[in-house]
């Protein structure tokens, strides 16, 4: 199954018509390093099929993305690194196709920075956000 859109960048990366600095490539996933990294060995990991969103795209595509992330991040050799799935909307820089980027967090200042604003749900409102995942998790058990 493979899903390309023409005006897609990355589609246009895995198809070759965009060069890029690619590490690995297997039948379902395209590897390469970013052109903008956070960090020396920075690379994005794509299924070659194109969709906008990671519940979009075919499992045998999602079974292949993470055993090849792991090899890659091993490869790079860093100690500590983080696996971003990542839907990028800004001015600068449109990519409606579905990735993973591997970071090599050297230090405090290179690599990822996140912010983690959490939440204080009570336990009555986890019990209910927990009740609904699981009554649409059985409702949909083909998922």
């Amino acid at each position: 199954m493979s899903s390309f859109s023409a005006s897609c960048i990355f589609c246009k990366i895995i198809k070759g018509v965009i060069p890029s600095s690619k590490i690995l490539e297997t039948d379902l996933t395209y590897v390469f390093l970013d052109i903008n990294p956070l960090s020396k060995g920075h690379a994005l990991v794509i299924p070659k099929y194109h969709a906008q969103f990671m519940h979009e795209v075919p499992d045998e595509h999602l079974a292949d993305i993470l055993p090849i992330a792991k090899k890659v991040a091993t490869a790079i050799g860093a100690e500590n690194y983080n696996i971003l799935q990542k839907l990028t909307y800004d001015r600068e820089f449109q990519v409606d196709h579905v990735h993973f980027h591997i970071i090599p967090k050297p230090d405090a200042r290179q690599g990822l920075g996140i912010e983690w604003p959490q939440l204080s749900p009570t336990k009555e409102e986890l019990a209910e956000t927990l009740a609904a995942i699981k009554t649409k998790l059985e409702s949909h058990s083909a998922l």
